[in-house]
This record gives C-alpha cells, sequence and structure tokens, in this order.
C-alpha cells in the first residue's frame, strides 16, 4: 500500500514537470522573406567581327543619367549661392555708403548753419566798430582801436565768406542728401532681386556700376572730387552707369501685339508722354536751374565784395567824417545778402534742380532705350513698366494715357500742350 502510493506521487510531479515546462516554452518566430538588392553591375558584350577583331561594348549604367542631374544641381546652387553672395556683398557697401553720406550730410547742415550765424555775428559786429568810431572824436587810443578791429573782423569776414560760397555747404548737404535717397533706392532693387530669386552675374556686374556711378555723381570729399558749384550752364545730374543703356540686342521680329505686355497703342503711348517729359518738365526745370544758378552766382560775388569795400572803408573812419557812411552801409548789405544766400539755401535749391532734371533724363533715356530694343522678349513687361512710369510721375495709369491722348491731339492741332508730365513735383 505503501509503495503504491509511492508511485502516485512520484507520477503526480512527473506529470506537473512537463506542464510546468509546456507552459514556458517559447515558440519561434515566423521567418520574413525579404530580398537584398542587387548591385547594377555593367555587362560587357563581346562581338567578333567579319574580320576576327572582338569588339567589346559596355551597356548603360543606369545611374549614370542620375548622376549627372544630380552634379549640374549641385554646381547650379553653387552658382546661385555664389550669385547672392556676391549681391550681398554689395548690400553690405552699400549699407556703410548710405551711413556714410547720412553722417557727411549732417555735418554739412552744421557748417551751414555755424558759418552763416558766425559770418553775420562779425559783420555786424565790424559794422557796430565803425559806427562808434564816427561818433569818436580826436585822434585817441579808442578810436585807433576800434578802426583796427572793425577792419581786422571785415576782412576776416571777407575771407570766410570767399570759402564759405566756393564750397556752397547747402548744396553739400542737398548732394548728400540725395545721394543717400538713391543708395537706398540702389538697396531696395537689390533686395528685390534677391527675393524674387535667380539673380545672375549680369546683376551683379549692374550693381556694382550703379555704385560706382553714384560714388563719382555724388563724392564725399571736398577737395579734388567736389562738383563745380558753378558750372558755366546748368546740367541735370546724371548718376547712373553710361553702359545701363547700351542696346543688347539688334534682333528684329515683325509681330508685336500683346507679347510681353506690349502693343502698338503702348509704345506710342510711351512716345507721347515722354514728348511731354521734353518739351515741358525738362525746359521749365533748365529754365528754373539757370535762373537759380545766376543768383548765387550774383549772391556769391556781392557778399565778399561788401565786406570788402567795408573792411576798406573803415580804415578811414574818424573825427565825424562822411567815410563813416562807406563800411556801415557795405557792412550792412553784406549780412543781408549772406543771410540770403545761406539762409535762403539757394545752392540747395539749385542743387534740388539738378536732382530733379537729372530724373527726367534717366525716365527720359529708358523709355527710348527700351523702345529702341527690337525684341519685345528682352524688353521689361510692357504693363508693369507703364505702371511704374505712372507711378513716377504722380498720375494712375488711366491719368497716364489721358495725357499721351492729349499731348497726341494738340501735336495734330499745331498747339503747345498746357499740362506738364509730372505731377509729383
Amino acid at each position: 500500500m505503501a509503495s503504491l502510493l509511492q508511485l502516485q506521487t512520484t507520477a503526480c510531479s512527473c506529470y506537473s514537470l512537463r506542464a510546468v515546462k509546456s507552459s514556458i516554452h517559447v515558440p519561434k518566430p515566423p521567418r520574413v522573406p525579404y530580398s537584398i538588392p542587387k548591385v547594377p553591375t555593367t555587362k560587357l558584350h563581346i562581338k567578333e567581327g567579319f574580320n576576327g577583331s572582338i569588339n567589346t561594348s559596355t551597356t548603360s549604367f543606369p545611374l549614370q543619367n542620375n548622376n549627372n542631374v544630380l552634379t549640374t544641381q549641385i554646381y547650379d546652387g553653387l552658382y546661385k549661392s555664389k550669385i547672392t553672395t556676391q549681391l550681398y556683398a554689395v548690400l553690405e557697401a552699400i549699407a556703410d555708403r548710405i551711413e556714410m553720406h547720412n553722417n557727411v550730410r549732417q555735418q554739412r547742415d552744421n557748417w551751414n548753419s555755424l558759418l552763416l550765424n558766425s559770418i553775420n555775428m562779425i559783420t555786424l559786429s565790424a559794422t557796430a566798430m565803425s559806427g562808434i568810431a564816427a561818433t569818436t572824436t580826436g585822434d585817441t587810443a579808442p578810436l585807433l582801436a576800434l578802426k583796427l578791429s572793425s577792419t581786422l573782423l571785415f576782412s576776416a569776414a571777407t575771407g570766410m565768406l570767399l570759402i564759405m560760397n566756393k564750397i556752397q555747404p547747402s548744396q553739400l548737404a542737398e548732394e548728400q542728401r540725395i545721394a543717400t535717397r538713391l543708395f537706398k533706392q540702389l538697396q531696395a532693387q537689390i533686395q528685390t532681386k534677391i527675393s524674387l530669386g535667380n539673380p545672375t552675374e549680369e546683376d551683379v556686374k549692374s550693381s556694382m556700376e550703379k555704385v560706382l556711378a553714384l560714388d563719382k555723381a555724388y563724392p564725399l570729399p571736398l577737395l579734388g572730387a567736389m562738383l563745380d558749384k558753378f558750372p558755366a550752364k546748368f546740367e541735370p545730374a546724371v548718376w547712373w552707369p553710361n553702359t545701363q543703356f547700351q542696346r543688347k540686342s539688334d534682333y528684329k521680329t515683325e509681330s508685336k501685339k500683346q507679347r510681353n505686355g506690349w502693343s502698338e497703342e503702348l509704345e506710342m503711348e510711351l512716345r507721347e508722354v515722354i514728348e511731354v517729359v521734353k518739351r515741358k518738365d525738362i525746359e521749365d526745370y533748365e529754365r528754373l536751374g539757370n535762373i537759380a544758378l545766376k543768383i548765387n552766382k550774383s549772391l556769391a560775388i556781392a557778399g565778399p565784395l561788401f565786406t570788402g569795400i567795408a573792411a576798406v572803408g573803415s580804415a578811414f573812419v574818424g573825427n565825424g567824417s562822411l567815410a563813416a557812411i562807406v563800411p556801415v552801409m557795405a557792412g550792412s548789405l553784406a549780412a543781408a545778402i549772406n543771410a540770403f544766400e545761406h539762409g535762403g539755401q539757394v545752392g540747395m535749391v539749385f542743387e534740388m534742380y539738378r536732382n530733379c532734371g537729372g530724373f527726367f533724363k534717366l525716365l527720359e533715356e529708358t523709355i527710348e532705350t527700351t523702345l529702341e530694343e527690337k525684341d519685345v522678349e528682352r524688353r521689361e513687361n510692357g504693363e508693369i513698366m507703364e505702371m511704374k512710369m505712372a507711378l513716377k510721375l504722380g498720375r494712375s495709369v488711366s491719368q497716364l494715357r489721358e495725357l499721351a491722348s492729349k499731348s497726341a491731339s494738340c501735336r495734330m492741332e499745331g498747339i503747345a500742350i498746357d499740362e506738364f508730365a509730372s505731377k509729383l513735383f
């Protein structure tokens, strides 16, 4: 009985061991079929010719074209990156010039105000001394001191006026003010080209030429590079390179209708507007510029002349003589002339007329050069150019077309148009 019980206990333990083993059995993962891609290889074909020679040829490598395309894209990306980097370098130079011209403009504004106040104070002080000396009787030391002081002050005012009238600080400040505005305009144009994408090497070259042309048109230094403040004749300012309007193509095409925004009507419209600019705006600014130039020349000569006469006359003042009238009147007139010339900034007005004349000349050359280009695909889009021209003249597109129609009708009737092209200034 005991042996039977022992056998049952042993059987139960073996059964429980098998159950434990079966419960912790981990099944093998299923096999997932996969394939290893084959490396593309070239196959060598051997052909035997009729003469017994062996001709070997290889099949085309399937990745070769893709590699060529990828290499071309890399080179294009590097080229565009280089062009963009060059344009950013030009932008850095322009930003530096803007800062320099702005600083110089402030400096020359200070010159104008400080020199004007100083010279007028010197002139009026000398005039007062001459008047006091005329009332002094007897050949005394105070009379001699007044005479010498007034003579020296008039002489100093004459020298300072000669220098001030030569450099025209108000005109110098206006030059730098205009240069700052034009450099900012060029900066915006380059930034627009970069934003639109696909800049070319021609854009870099033209941008550098425009920067150098602006440097030449509005120089920073005074000695050796200063613009002539009293030219023989009024001429508009030129701040664009000579190569900007060279004809790029002599290609001729017959059909121009509705290509790249251009049509025969649009070309006739722009020609009529340019004729109005020539006959009215440019002629008017040339007339005003010549008037400002003559006034500035006259005032620049009269101021030092009167202070010089006062300096000579003050040496003969004394003992109630009538000679005191000369320095007192001359000094007063010199102070008034100096205040009108430099306080009224006649030189600045003359430079403003030069800039306006240059603006219309640039507009004229731009339109004429564009219309001379026979290949309309190489031109700027006609509708965009019409809109830009209207904005530059302070008009809407419809007003620009009305002006062209009015100009054509007046020309056919043989009468002069009574309207200026620009409504902006």
